[in-house]
């Protein structure tokens, strides 16, 4: 004789939205001379003027970390004797006479290129846009994507998953008391949980059927969606 459990499985969802609290991203500082020392060198005094310039903004010189700092050559070729190709007569001979003496080798001429990778820590993400246009007037690359976070990053999560396991239980007893009955134990239980800058929001508001309605008022917010299925045993 078979059995059957009575139940019910839900899927809770939850987005647990909080203002950025800090932003970072990588920059490039490049500089090229004859020789490696002054390559190095160019590199750091460029490296001190950015940060001379971004710490009005509030960027201290403990928030740009070099990350990485390699230094390469690159070698130029150069004919000394003629400045240029050698030249082809009329049907392809020299134009130079018989015992002229032959073009030299070619010469190479070396460049030292130093580049820095350094991150750049935001204390204030309000002056974000300040501080990248301030690095762009320095001529320095913004090489990364901006990345924005909270200090709280583990309570944020908590507090998307505690969100979704309500929502979860909500609808279980939805449920369970429309069908006269009540919701008792849980049997299972399974999580996932997505941070975004924005991206769900806008996946949110694109197809509001699919991912549900009420996309956040500030612009800019970090959210936590968490998705919650569980399994409640029917009593």
């Amino acid at each position: 004789m078979q059995t059957q459990m009575d139940g019910v499985m839900v899927i809770g969802e939850a987005v647990w939205r909080v203002p950025p609290e800090r932003a970072e991203f990588l920059i490039e500082i490049t500089a090229s001379a004859p020789t490696a020392a002054q390559a190095l060198q160019d590199n750091q005094l460029k490296a001190a003027q950015v940060a001379q310039a971004v710490a009005p903004l509030g960027v201290q010189q403990a928030d740009l970390q070099t990350i990485s700092l390699n230094v390469y050559n690159v070698y130029t070729p150069v004919l000394a004797a003629y400045g240029g190709l050698p030249k082809i007569g009329s049907g392809g001979f020299s134009p130079y006479a018989a015992g002229a003496p032959p073009v030299p080798a070619e010469i190479q001429s070396a460049a030292y290129h130093a580049r820095n990778i350094l991150r750049v820590n935001v204390r204030d993400p309000k002056r974000l846009g300040e501080i990248v246009d301030v690095l762009a007037r320095t001529g320095t690359a913004i090489v990364s994507s901006l990345s924005v976070g909270v200090s709280d990053e583990a309570g944020a999560r908590r507090h998307a998953l505690e969100a979704a396991a309500k929502d979860a239980r909500a609808k279980a007893e939805a449920l369970a008391g429309a069908s006269g009955k009540q919701v008792d134990d849980a049997v299972a239980i399974a999580e996932d949980l997505v941070a975004s800058n924005g991206v769900y929001a806008a996946l949110r508001s694109a197809a509001p059927f699919a991912f549900g309605a009420g996309a956040p008022q500030v612009a800019g917010e970090l959210e936590y969606y968490a998705r919650v299925s569980a399994s409640f045993r029917l009593k």
